[in-house]
């Protein structure tokens, strides 16, 4: 579990305390962390409901809001006050009972105060008609050593939040915040001149995504190519080498070690970007494909994958000069592109679906009960690098737009691509993509029976229990655990193994293998498997194949 910690706003009225608690608690669950914000107005109508302003009961009011904030720590959120709390004793006494304290003090003047003040207060309370007026008719006592001081009189809100999300990466509550590395413009036109006198590597198609995701932040904490330290610890521990989990290796392989510190990185003759070398090492590609595959056998498409590449790995960041396109723009929504969308829908909560194969109506299933419970869907489809029996991205893009258009309501649902490459790494895989969504701004994410599996290599429900792994909310996404859906001749309708008594005559399903073939021989897809809009779109595309 994520380690809980307090965040103590403390200062005048109207210096800023609640404005920035509520921007601190926005930003932490952008990040995955819950955060209670426990307001001094709103909580001396409810919890200190009938205290005055004696110190006594200030003091009182404080300890109480402490205690909810620990207690709140103590489960491993984040609790946020924003009180006066004037006197420095009781904030002092506070930080003592408290791990994880972190005091910001929101400097302000008199002066700008009252300049702000609306509704008059302070020129009441310096004419000497307010009594008891913190800062004017009575004592606030500024923090000697806190952590933060954001000057409000002169920086923006902005400024003012970064200084605090800093402070807190600074002192290990968070993780680094990725910034994206997406030049634009006369940047980006620069930048590719430099990539064309620099030494080249030539890369190929995964290699592209998986720096893609880095520069967008979609792989955070992760913002570099791996270094020996965390590859290790990775492949060894489903962790980086910090602590936090991390179970797919990220690394930039080679067939030998880079002679400079700034190499670009090209497909063909396009630069698609610059990495800044920080370290290389052998990897050890045995002990990789046991630790995350969990095989060694080369049938195994990412054990191939694996077998066939360099044995050196070259760390280091990098900024990205190309975009992993699907061949729909208007899906390829970045990381922060569609957690702003999230945020203009007004959605608090949304769940991630991922998948490499047309949605068919299990899948539909899992999704409509899910949103019965979330406001938002975000239908996440991998359109990276599969295996070449994979239907074609193209191919599934029409799928979900024809079901999306016919069976969804358009207000809640999202969809766009994830540009990541399918490793097929079962339940390693399957924290890697509740990672990868959490970074997108899920809140949910959905695992089905056989996450990321392929073959016979992992157990039914391996990524499943590969969950309980980790305590509650260290992965700042919740997993939403499915059973085998189906539909039900005897029910009439989709059903799983929770829900359905009936034997397993009675259900209706089909592997991808038995859908190609259909597909091959003209046939109709049953109405019971996926949508009519959706077996057409996959009917003619297998008919334009066959006559190619």
């Amino acid at each position: 579990m994520s380690k809980g910690f307090v965040v103590w706003f403390t200062g005048l009225s109207g210096a800023g305390k609640s404005t920035i608690a509520g921007a601190l608690q926005a930003e932490l669950a952008r990040r995955g962390r819950h955060a209670e914000l426990l307001d001094g107005d709103e909580v001396r109508t409810h919890l200190s409901k009938g205290l005055g302003f004696s110190k006594e009961d200030r003091d009182t009011n404080i300890r109480r809001i402490g205690y909810v904030a620990r207690l709140v720590a103590r489960s491993g959120g984040v609790g946020i006050t924003a009180a006066i709390s004037p006197y420095r004793d009781v904030r002092d006494e506070l930080r003592v009972q408290t791990p994880g304290f972190v005091e910001v003090y929101m400097r302000c003047p008199i002066e700008t105060l009252t300049e702000r003040d609306t509704k008059g207060l302070y020129r009441k309370a310096l004419a000497g008609e307010i009594a008891n007026f913190t800062g004017v008719s009575d004592p606030y006592e500024e923090p000697l050593h806190p952590e933060v001081v954001c000057d409000t009189a002169s920086e923006t809100p902005g400024e003012s939040l970064a200084k605090i999300t800093a402070a807190l990466e600074r002192l290990g509550h968070l993780a680094r915040h990725v910034v994206e590395r997406l030049p634009e413009g006369d940047e980006l036109h620069a930048l590719r001149a430099e990539a064309r006198t620099l030494p080249r590597l030539e890369v190929g198609q995964r290699e592209l995504s998986d720096l893609y995701m880095l520069a967008t932040g979609g792989l955070a904490p992760l913002d570099s190519f791996m270094g020996a330290e965390d590859y290790e610890s990775v492949v060894s521990r489903g962790r980086l080498a910090g602590g936090q989990p991390f179970t797919i290796p990220i690394v930039l392989r080679a067939a030998s070690a880079p002679a400079a510190d700034r190499i670009a990185l090209f497909i063909g003759d396009q630069p698609v970007g610059i990495l800044d070398v920080t370290g290389a090492y052998l990897t050890d590609n045995d002990a990789e494909a046991v630790g995350v595959y969990g095989t060694t056998d080369e049938a195994h498409p990412g054990v191939r994958v694996l077998k066939d590449s360099g044995p050196w790995a070259i760390a280091g960041r990098v900024v990205a000069l190309a975009h992993a396109a699907s061949g729909f723009p208007e899906y390829d929504l970045t990381p922060a592109q569609v957690r702003a969308t999230k945020s203009a829908r007004g959605w608090s909560t949304m769940v991630g679906f991922q998948t490499r194969n047309p949605v068919h109506r299990a899948h539909e299933y899992l999704q409509k009960v899910a949103l019965e419970t979330v406001d938002g869907l975000l239908l996440h489809p991998l359109v990276g690098e599969t295996k070449s029996d994979d239907i074609p991205a193209a191919v599934r893009m029409s799928c979900y737009e024809e079901l999306l258009r016919g069976y969804f309501p358009p207000e809640r649902v999202l969809l766009s691509t994830n540009p990541a490459w399918m490793r097929y790494a079962g339940p390693k895989e399957a924290v890697f993509h509740a990672i990868v969504r959490r970074n997108y701004g899920c809140t949910h994410f959905i695992v089905g029976r056989d996450h990321a599996g392929v073959g016979s290599y992992y157990d039914t429900y391996a990524a499943h229990r590969i969950f309980d792994e980790y305590e509650p909310g260290e992965l700042g996404i919740e997993i939403l655990r499915f059973e085998h859906t189906f539909y039900c001749t005897a029910c009439g309708g989709m059903a799983s193994s929770r829900t359905c008594p009936h034997p397993a005559d009675l259900h209706r399903t089909l592997s991808g293998t038995a859908v190609r073939k259909l597909l091959a021989e003209g046939k109709d897809l049953p109405i019971e498997f996926t949508r009519p809009e959706v077996a057409k779109v996959l009917r003619d595309a297998a008919n334009e194949e066959a006559t190619a």
